[in-house]
């Protein structure tokens, strides 16, 4: 028993004063004459005897009333914890999309909210969810943020959870409630703060979503729109699949669809620019969120490529006119006033850079503009590293007259990364008979020689990148040009240099968009869909202005990138798609390993559980009752007893 004003006990030692009255209350007796008393004797004992009976009895029915008032004063309990001790109970609430599916008893989402809103008891809590922390809260400032609840497409780690658990400090009990879909037991095990996991389990077990779609264009010029649908669960027959130009249906088909398997379907359809593409599946599984997939084919944007330099002809075969424009121009004959209306300008093997073509890329690539540098076998290294230095690049130390193979490809690097199926180890390597040895900061590797020099080399400026060649690319200087490595090569150092609007773009990623226009000073970019509008971070160059998007749009759906009132590019976002994996750590197994972790897969037993090692039990009011029966008990007492 514990006491919520334990200095109220102290006046317990006042109960001397009603014993003391009793025991030495003083009596005068007063003498009566009586002629003969003999035959009274044995009835005077007797009343002696069951006066002082009364007498006790009376004394302890007030040591019992006094006595139980102050216990009542001094509020007695039972508990697991004290009355001092501040309740502080964290709660995280898994809102991500695989949570928006239906359980046994009901959406996931919402009835772990709900249940948490009808159990949940007095004391102070923290709710955090995977877009919003409320921080410690009332009760009813608690069911409030649950009722406004809402799936998010934003995912946190579980370290995250278990930070905000540390910085709080003084949380008497950790709640976590999730489905654990995509966690690893050792997150969790790894911590030793005891734990109480809920896991929110969907009803089904087959789910069916659109995975990604690519395009490709036929020799008609019609587009070849492939659907890639992934199937988790039991194989499927004749599931209606359509596609939508906005909300126009063009073209409807059924698939099966084997179990756990993934199935590349194939749409044709003329090409039209914009082409606002829904995928839509008409499927009744565990997620809905994934049966619809959104992509866009905005019109035919160029790259403008310069290539400054006395024989371009293989870079106008790789720098085709239907994705470029491609400008070829010698030395003597370049217009300067073009040059910041270009993404790339080349640099192919001029014996020397002028000081003012260096002044005037140098600005180019401050405002965005990126350069391949192709050097000449009679290259002015001084020239060269004069414009090197200017761009803080770093400079080239020597050229070496010695035959090199090219044998090492970075399949890693961003260039390259999607270039090849697999790793080629087996083909007939390049080679180059001169090259020049250099020395760049900021720089990694895209190919290499044999002997681990760097052949062609990525080097990071400030606002843009440069691509440094170790060797000229002519016949006389090696065979590189008729290799296939240098059409991807060249053909994605072109395509990076405008980070044009992909088909689509995924929510709670970092993004990139860059779109080719020009800004005023104070002028911005908006995107705006799905009835809302927001500003991106952005960057502003010369020609172009890169827009970074992360934690929003948070829905799938088109979105348009506008100046003002004028819409230039239409962009598509999903989401993401490891929230459609039918793949869940079990809370069970863990807690069974883990005796600081609580598996469950109810709610409300959690929290009633929880009510239940917190609750106080009051004692006043049994000691109040106490204290009127013995009240009750004296004046019984001093009415019916007679002496």
């Amino acid at each position: 028993m514990q006491f919520k004003h334990p200095e109220f006990l102290y006046f317990l030692s006042l109960l001397i004063i009603p014993i003391l009255v009793h025991l030495f209350q003083l009596r005068k007796f007063k003498k009566v004459p009586f002629t003969n008393v003999a035959f009274l004797q044995k009835l005077v004992i007797k009343n002696r005897k069951s006066s002082q009976l009364k007498k006790w009895l009376i004394l302890s029915t007030r040591l019992l009333l006094f006595a139980a008032i102050i216990f009542a004063f001094a509020q007695p309990y039972f508990s697991n914890t004290t009355t001092q001790e501040k309740q502080h109970t964290f709660l995280y609430l898994d809102n991500s999309l695989s949570t928006n599916t239906k359980g046994n008893s009901g959406n996931l989402l919402k009835t772990a909210a709900q249940e948490l809103i009808e159990n949940s008891t007095d004391g102070t809590y923290s709710l955090l969810t995977n877009n919003n922390f409320y921080s410690n809260i009332t009760v009813n400032e608690l069911k409030t943020a649950l009722k406004k609840v809402k799936n998010t497409s934003k995912n946190i780690a579980p370290n995250e959870v278990f930070l905000k658990i540390a910085n709080l400090k003084n949380t008497t009990e950790n709640v976590i409630i999730s489905d654990f879909q995509n966690l690893d037991s050792k997150d969790f095990a790894s911590k030793k703060i005891p734990l109480s996991l809920v896991q929110l389990t969907p009803e089904k077990k087959n789910n069916l979503s659109v995975d990604s779609v690519f395009v490709n264009q036929n020799a008609t010029n019609a587009l070849m729109i492939n659907v890639v649908v992934k199937n988790q669960g039991t194989a499927k027959e004749n599931v209606p699949i359509a596609i939508y130009n906005g909300d126009k249906l063009i073209s409807k088909q059924t698939i099966s669809i084997d179990e756990n398997s993934t199935k590349n379907n194939t749409f044709t359809i003329e090409k039209t620019n914009p082409f606002l593409g829904r995928i839509q599946i008409t499927y009744n599984d565990t997620y809905s969120f994934d049966n619809t997939f959104y992509f866009s084919l905005n019109s035919d944007e160029k790259i403008n490529v310069l290539a400054i330099g006395a024989n371009n002809d293989f870079l106008s075969r790789i720098y085709t006119e239907n994705e470029f424009n491609f400008t070829s121009s010698e030395l003597q004959k370049t217009n300067y006033n073009i040059i910041d209306q270009q993404q790339l300008i080349i640099l192919n093997e001029l014996e020397r850079i002028p000081q003012s073509l260096i002044t005037s890329l140098v600005s180019f690539t401050k405002n965005g503009g990126h350069l391949i540098i192709i050097p000449n076998k009679e290259s002015d290294i001084p020239s060269y590293n004069t414009f090197l230095t200017n761009l803080s690049a770093g400079k080239i130390e020597a050229q070496k007259k010695d035959s090199l193979k090219i044998t090492s490809i970075n399949f890693n690097h961003p260039l390259l990364k999607d270039v090849f199926d697999k790793k080629v180890r087996n083909f007939q390597y390049p080679y180059v008979n001169t090259s020049f040895t250099s020395n760049f900061s900021n720089a990694s590797k895209i190919i290499g020689f044999e002997n681990n020099q760097r052949f062609i080399t990525q080097v990071q400026l400030p606002n843009s990148k440069l691509y440094w060649f170790a060797s000229p690319l002519n016949k006389t200087a090696g065979n590189f040009t008729n290799s296939p490595l240098i059409v991807p090569v060249f053909y994605n150092i072109g395509q990076q240099s405008l980070q044009l609007s992909q088909l689509y773009y995924f929510i709670d990623q970092s993004n990139t968009i860059e779109v080719n226009t020009q800004l005023d000073k104070d002028d911005i970019l908006t995107i705006t869909g799905n009835n809302s509008s927001f500003i991106p971070l952005q960057q502003t160059f010369q020609n172009k202005v890169s827009l970074h998007t992360k934690e929003l749009p948070d829905n799938a759906g088109f979105y348009t990138v506008k100046k003002e009132e004028t819409p230039l590019v239409t962009i598509a976002f999903n989401f993401p798609k490891n929230e459609s994996l039918l793949e869940f750590m079990s809370a069970q197994e863990l807690s069974k390993s883990n005796e600081n972790i609580k598996a469950s897969n109810s709610v409300r037993e959690t929290v009633k559980k929880i009510n239940d090692k917190t609750k106080v039990h009051w004692l006043w009011k049994w000691f109040l009752a106490l204290a009127i029966v013995s009240l009750l008990l004296e004046i019984l007492i001093l009415k019916y007893f007679k002496v």
